[in-house]
């Protein structure tokens, strides 16, 4: 499996410091209605594509060539869309965090900017952290105070009946320059003493949130409610709503977000 979905071929001639893969998109509204791509760019075994669009609102799928990440690997992906543009950026397949020969952590580090009067869905497939991987997911989120933006993670601790890797994600952002949102979540062997006890994962072995940001909340925010007995919706203090949620697998986890998302409009 790869990163998105494809199957590495080639042989690892990295292997001792790893592989850096790197995709840069920049949106732009095209002066009639629409969304134009100036910047479309992957290296290493990624590769973003271009898909149907609907309306003002431009798609783009990010596919992998190479299983991964594996340790000692390194990924980032970069967006911004400036003002009047729209992009939904998600990914062909689940990632797939593995074990590997390089020494240390593989990291996968996102970046998202959002200008006034813009908006972004990141939507990804899931994060799956396989046995004897070590990976830290990092994602940073830079909004102006009119942006619109829909995030969401979901990460899947193991394959079916297989205990999980080292999995480390933070979520940061920020909006007009403050910060909204700050949280790290560590999850496996290796990670700090709790993270499956009742206070945390409880025993599941999917997490998720998913992240709405509309200007609009900062005057009428979402109320704060339980979807069920393991997710709810939570206001943040700024133009912003939060769903995190828990279950059993990673189907049920997508319908809870999605319940989630029908309520926040």
């Amino acid at each position: 499996m790869t990163p998105f979905g494809g199957v590495r071929t080639a042989p690892r001639s990295t292997a001792l410091t790893g592989v850096r893969a790197d995709v840069r998109i920049v949106a732009r509204a095209d002066g009639r209605g629409g969304t134009a791509l100036p910047v479309l760019d992957g290296s290493g075994p990624l590769a973003p594509r271009r898909t149907r669009g609907s309306g003002a609102e431009a798609r783009v799928m990010v596919v992998g060539a190479m299983s991964g990440p594996l340790g000692g690997d390194r990924f980032t992906l970069s967006a911004r869309v400036e003002e009047g543009a729209r992009l939904r950026l998600g990914s062909a397949a689940a990632t797939l965090a593995l074990p590997g020969q390089a020494p240390g952590e593989a990291r996968y580090d996102v970046r998202l900017d959002v200008a006034d009067g813009a908006e972004l869905h990141w939507l990804p497939e899931p994060l799956i952290s396989a046995a004897g991987s070590d990976l830290r997911v990092t994602t940073r989120a830079e909004l102006a105070a009119g942006a619109r933006l829909t995030l969401r993670e979901e990460q899947v601790l193991g394959r079916a009946g297989e205990r999980p890797g080292l999995l480390t994600s933070r979520l940061t952002l920020r909006v007009a320059g403050h910060t909204v949102l700050d949280q790290e979540l560590s999850c496996g062997p290796g990670a700090p003493a709790g993270w499956d006890g009742p206070a945390a994962l409880a025993g599941h072995r999917a997490v998720g949130q998913l992240l709405v940001v509309r200007p609009e909340f900062a005057e009428d925010p979402p109320p704060a409610r339980m979807l069920g007995e393991c997710a709810a919706v939570l206001p943040l203090p700024g133009p912003a709503a939060l769903v995190t949620a828990l279950a059993p697998d990673a189907l049920r986890l997508r319908r809870v977000l999605d319940e989630g998302w029908a309520l926040l409009g």
